[in-house]
């Protein structure tokens, strides 16, 4: 199991001079998830949103990463209750939330991660979490160890950041890039120059309401322009994008054709 101190939550607090950098675990494969934790990688993001990872493989790619350097965050489908306690069940302690669109969707989102009286996470003395009932304390300590990380993607949602940032218990928020060029109207451009100003504009607006918001990029290039934005942790592609990017270039390589561009639009 990983250690008691959930450093991704420790990161979002101190927010350094060095963002942490992550990358997603989207291939629903435990082996490609540990391979990963031992790549250099901060931390990594395991999505049951925008993948076919289920509630199965959810444990066992926590398991897989459990012995690596790597801290992992999950990703729950929706800002639903009920999955939010069985994905914690199985021992994530860092969630992150798509879509949230409301102060009130971000209390219910927090509230979901907390035993009471703090919130209305579901009690249970026997699951992975608990170290199946030998953790020490376990209920007593929960609490603390939970980071919660809200995803804002549209313009909507970031202008109400302030209002969420302030709310106890978010430990970070996330801009979704794809899902913020959609509903601008711009939707897979996110290099135009309206979505750029957007993002740049929600880096700067967490940095003064003192709250961490990260995002994720298709490439090292895009990262380090977001990171000169002001994001304070950031995200490379995923497991299967960067599969992807380098068996179409080795491909291309012997056939002696140019490396292909690099895709990551849904970034």
């Amino acid at each position: 199991m990983q250690s008691d101190e959930n450093r991704f939550k420790t990161w979002m607090q101190t927010k350094g001079a060095t963002p942490p950098l992550g990358s997603w675990i989207m291939s629903a494969s435990p082996l490609i998830a540990e391979a990963m934790g031992y790549a250099g990688y901060d931390w990594l993001l395991v999505d049951m949103e925008h993948s076919p990872i289920d509630l199965a493989q959810t444990t066992s790619i926590l398991q897989a990463l459990s012995g690596t350097p790597s801290e992992v965050v999950l990703r729950v489908p929706w800002n639903d209750p009920v999955m939010v306690k069985r994905v914690m069940d199985a021992g994530a302690r860092s969630i992150m939330f798509p879509f949230i669109q409301s102060v009130d969707e971000a209390r219910a989102a927090i509230a979901a991660t907390r035993y009471p009286p703090q919130g209305t996470r579901g009690v249970a003395a026997m699951h992975r979490a608990s170290r199946f009932g030998t953790a020490p304390d376990y209920l007593a300590r929960a609490n603390d160890q939970v980071a919660v990380i809200l995803q804002l993607e549209t313009p909507e949602a970031v202008a109400l950041l302030p209002e969420i940032a302030a709310l106890d218990g978010v430990d970070a928020v996330f801009v979704g890039p794809g899902d913020l060029s959609g509903s601008m109207g711009l939707l897979g451009q996110i290099n135009h120059a309206d979505v750029q100003t957007a993002l740049r504009d929600a880096a700067q607006a967490a940095r003064r309401a003192g709250i961490a918001c990260g995002i994720v990029g298709a490439d090292p290039a895009k990262v380090r322009s977001y990171i000169e934005m002001g994001f304070s942790y950031v995200a490379i592609a995923s497991d299967l994008a960067l599969l992807m990017g380098a068996a179409k270039t080795a491909a291309a390589s012997v056939r002696g054709q140019a490396a292909p561009q690099a895709s990551g639009s849904a970034y």
